[in-house]
């Protein structure tokens, strides 16, 4: 009898990128187990979980409107629709379990498989669990956490302290400096601060940088930029034409394992995923959690990381006017990027996908 599971969950790819984890360590343990994912149509797990190998099934949900309320009526009605179809999925998929990796696409599904009695496991990547996460967590047989003290949201007995699952592929050990710095065509002369702002961009934090051009220029440190494509044709414009030696800038970095290599310090939004893999890197970094996230959850994530000393937090709010100089004076405080980077290793899971795969299969038991 071969197992069947399905993941649901995604929106952004702080939801996907564990949920591919996920699979991919269930599929290398037993290639047997039968796999479905269930999104939400027209995000970017319809595009990412095909594209690596898994089928998926897209839900019309979609996620509360908190500015333009009149809109709920829309969603209420899809909401419904998701919940039948959800239920026509489980009964014809008819899984053992079933995994939510969070995301308002997760819940239609998780919804289903507690009015038909079918077990269910929660992943939740935050600091401050979702809503969906939190009504559903009596329920579960099993939450696996990426912070302690989860025990506000969810009873303490069902509760694993598993981390996050990072991508194997952005954290190799065995990357070469000499190529990461060959790969971004930098001279290896110079300390290098990797900033990011997701894949679309963070527009305060891109603002800081073009707002303090003549300060990078004249500092012995090279700026490897992840502008976010969103941005990146705008910023090619604004920049045209100017002498930049000390400033690397991309749309997009293919090879994240190669920009984690050669950088001493990270500039980064706070999302959860990413600050699992950062923590796995082990370098000092400074966080700029997003503001326009629900419930301000990655303020929360990040402020675990500065109460321990493992990372500098700079709002999104100053970023424009401080940010640089922040990341400036980082850059040449050896002794406290060393505090930082340790500290922040320290909060490192790295066997997280091992544990939470450890326990679905317990949890299938015998089969």
């Amino acid at each position: 009898m071969n197992r069947k599971i399905i993941i649901s969950g995604g929106g952004t790819g702080g939801h996907i990128f564990p949920a591919l984890s996920i699979a991919r360590e269930i599929r290398k343990r037993d290639p047997e187990t039968s796999l479905l994912f269930v999104g939400a149509k027209g995000k970017m797990e319809m595009e990412k979980i095909p594209a690596s190998g898994f089928p998926i099934i897209g839900l019309p949900v979609e996620g509360l409107h908190r500015k333009r309320i009149h809109k709920n009526i829309l969603v209420l009605f899809k909401l419904i629709i998701s919940m039948f179809k959800a239920a026509r999925i489980l009964r014809t998929f008819r899984p053992d379990l079933v995994i939510g990796v969070g995301g308002y696409a997760s819940g239609p599904i998780l919804g289903m498989a507690v009015l038909k009695r079918i077990p269910f496991v929660i992943q939740e990547q935050n600091s401050y669990a979702g809503i969906t996460n939190r009504s559903l967590g009596s329920k579960a047989a099993r939450i696996f956490v990426a912070y302690p003290e989860m025990n506000r949201y969810f009873p303490e007995q069902k509760i694993t302290l598993s981390g996050n699952p990072v991508r194997e592929e952005v954290i190799h050990e065995h990357v070469k400096a000499m190529e990461a710095y060959r790969h971004f065509d930098i001279h290896p002369g110079k300390p290098v601060i990797l900033i990011l702002g997701g894949s679309q961009g963070a527009a305060t934090i891109n603002q800081s940088i073009l707002s303090h051009l003549d300060l990078i220029e004249g500092e012995n440190i090279h700026i490897l930029w992840q502008t976010g494509m969103f941005y990146y044709r705008q910023i090619k414009e604004e920049i045209k034409g100017k002498d930049l030696r000390n400033l690397t800038f991309v749309d997009f970095i293919n090879r994240m394992d190669l920009a984690y290599k050669l950088a001493a310090v990270i500039v980064s939004r706070a999302g959860a995923g990413t600050i699992s893999e950062l923590c796995c890197v082990g370098k000092p970094i400074i966080l700029v959690p997003s503001p326009n996230v629900a419930d301000d959850h990655q303020t929360r994530n990040a402020m675990v990381l500065v109460k321990n000393d493992a990372a500098i937090l700079v709002s999104d709010t100053d970023a424009a006017s401080s940010l640089i100089p922040e990341a400036l004076k980082l850059i040449k405080n050896e002794r406290y990027q060393s505090v930082l980077a340790g500290n922040c290793k320290k909060m490192a899971l790295p066997d997280s996908t091992k544990i939470i795969v450890d326990e679905i299969f317990n949890l299938m038991q015998p089969l």
